[in-house]
């Protein structure tokens, strides 16, 4: 039994009559009564509502590959709808039909269902519960949400698998090349191989090897911006630093959006596990932390807008002005800079020509499952390095870790020992990958790495090379008002006496934390705490503000 279907009475819980009653304080709307085999909402519907079945039953669907559907569960009366989409109004994973005998339920929409989860903390609790873990038990099952056609490992299907996995969505993948409904589908519409993968959203539209913007909107991710509006607070970058900003600003009462170019978790959520950061002594993935400040920040009402870049910046009258790729905009009173770092690359040859197609940045459980038993190279010495080898070991024959220092110098000692612990692991001291060689089909098939001391060249068959070299600092699209070092990090905190905030940057009203910071400690738990401490400096200018009005 998986560890989610051991918890499903958490996942489908009975609400009580008392706990009924509460609910019903938050209702959006009167009871409505459905008709046996009537649909009370569809796989896609926007802002759905949470119905609380007070009568009869509803069967939950879900699509099961691309036709047909399968019954997740029937909620009968004290039971509700909804994972956690719901608590955003975005588009329905899942389906509901009212039962043999019809039901009569209560909707509660999202806005009613985010003030039900802060005004009433017990039941609160239990609905918030029961959504995440609906949305784990669909991304286990594997055949809801968005299904992918085309070659499996391939680095499309990689790319955009990644994707949705980083945004917490669940997909399918069908092999074009068996028989089955993806190889139908594929001749069908006649689909040429430089158009896979084949992209099928839930609600019905096909793609044809899109990008990640086209997915999400496709998928219904971003929330919708409206450019008149004055948000109270924009943060750009949903890594631990944005959404620990995001929490607290949003639970504070200010209004908030979310901007990130790429995902939820920042470089943190490609770490197979932290095991330092307070509070969780077996450790976390850095996908799982990010997911649960994602589903808080949702919580408390704050809007998130991924995939979305922020292309420039500028102070237009009294508010700050982002402008964001295709050709959308939005106004704020303070801006947080949390755009942390993208991934270094090494300076070797054809590099890019592998990227996605045996070079990585991160590791997940689907880069292990394509190297599992396979001997694999991984490059970098800090912790992120550190937590990735111990993840990969024990699932590959062998791998050379390569290291340009003494891992001392940049590593924590508990990760030091793990991996000297570990018998497949060799630690190439002093050395650095200054080749790659291709296979027939464009996938990586080998590596020379050269031992600096003596400049001796040794070549490996590897198929995986996993590059975690640190970063450079995401502030390219930052205004010169904005100070950088000269490195591009941020500056922040102005002289004594000059009324600047400690996080704040040269430019009024904007704020910059996390990995972008010059100076920042580069660990999450840092990062978070400066999510926090930001807020309170927000609080500070604006009561400032007003003083001077």
């Amino acid at each position: 039994m998986s560890n989610i279907a051991s918890r499903e009475y958490q996942m489908f819980p009975v609400l009580g009559a008392a706990e009924i009653a509460e609910a019903r304080r938050f209702a959006s709307g009167p009871e409505r009564r459905f008709e046996a085999g009537e649909m009370v909402y569809a796989i896609g519907d926007c802002d759905s509502p949470t119905w609380l079945v007070i009568e009869g039953g509803i069967d939950v669907l879900r699509r099961d590959g691309l036709s047909r559907e399968a019954r997740i569960t029937t909620h009968g009366p004290g039971q509700f709808t909804g994972e956690i989409n719901q608590l955003a109004g975005r588009p329905s994973i899942a389906g509901g039909r009212a039962g043999d005998e019809g039901c009569t339920a209560l909707p509660i929409d999202a806005a009613h269902l985010r003030a039900l989860m802060i005004g009433s903390a017990d039941l609160g609790e239990t609905v918030m519960r029961a959504l995440i873990l609906r949305r784990v038990g669909l991304i286990e099952q594997g055949g809801a949400g968005t299904v992918l056609i085309g070659v499996p490992g391939s680095p499309d299907i990689l790319r955009l698998g990644e994707f949705l996995r980083r945004s917490g969505y669940p997909y399918l993948v069908l092999d074009v090349s068996e028989d089955g409904e993806g190889k139908e589908m594929v001749e069908r519409l006649g689909v040429a191989p430089e158009e896979y993968p084949l992209v099928v959203c839930p609600t019905g539209p096909i793609l044809r090897r899109p990008q990640e913007t086209e997915l999400a909107a496709c998928l219904g991710m971003s929330a919708q911006i409206d450019p008149d509006a004055v948000q109270d607070v924009a943060i750009v970058g949903a890594g631990p630093a944005g959404l620990a900003a995001a929490v607290y600003a949003a639970s504070e009462g200010l209004s908030v959006v979310v901007l990130d170019c790429r995902s939820m978790g920042g470089q943190a959520g490609a770490s197979a596990r932290i095991e330092n950061y307070l509070g969780f002594p077996t450790g976390i993935s850095g996908q799982a932390l990010a997911g649960r400040a994602f589903n808080q920040a949702l919580k408390f009402g704050a809007q998130m807008a991924i995939p979305v870049e922020v292309e420039r910046m500028e102070r237009q009258d009294d508010h700050l002005h982002l402008s964001l790729a295709g050709e959308r905009s939005l106004k704020a009173r303070a801006v947080v800079v949390a755009s942390g770092a993208r991934y270094r690359r090494p300076a070797v040859e054809g590099l890019e020509r592998f990227e996605g197609a045996g070079v990585s940045y991160w590791v997940s459980p689907i880069e292990a499952r394509l190297c599992a038993g396979e001997e694999v190279a991984l490059v970098g010495g800090g912790n992120s390095a550190g937590q990735a080898v111990v993840y990969l070991a024990p699932q590959v024959k062998r791998l050379h870790m390569i290291v340009r220092r003494d891992l001392g110098e940049t590593m924590s000692r508990y990760l030091i020992d793990r991996i000297a612990a570990l018998p497949n692991v060799e630690v190439h001291m002093g050395a650095e990958v200054v080749g790659l060689e291709g296979d027939a089909l464009g996938g990586l098939a080998g590596a020379t790495i050269r031992h600096n001391a003596d400049g001796s060249l040794h070549r490996r068959d590897l198929r995986h090379l996993f590059l975690f070299i640190g970063a450079d600092p995401n502030s390219d699209w930052l205004p010169d008002a904005v100070e950088t070092d000269n490195r591009g990090f941020v500056v922040t905190g102005g002289p004594a006496g000059t009324g600047c905030e400690p996080l704040e940057t040269g430019m009024p009203g904007v704020f910059a934390i996390g990995d972008v910071r010059a100076g920042s400690t580069k660990r999450v738990a840092a990062a978070v705490g400066e999510g926090a401490a930001v807020v309170a400096q927000i609080h500070a200018m604006f009561a400032l503000n007003r003083k001077d009005a």
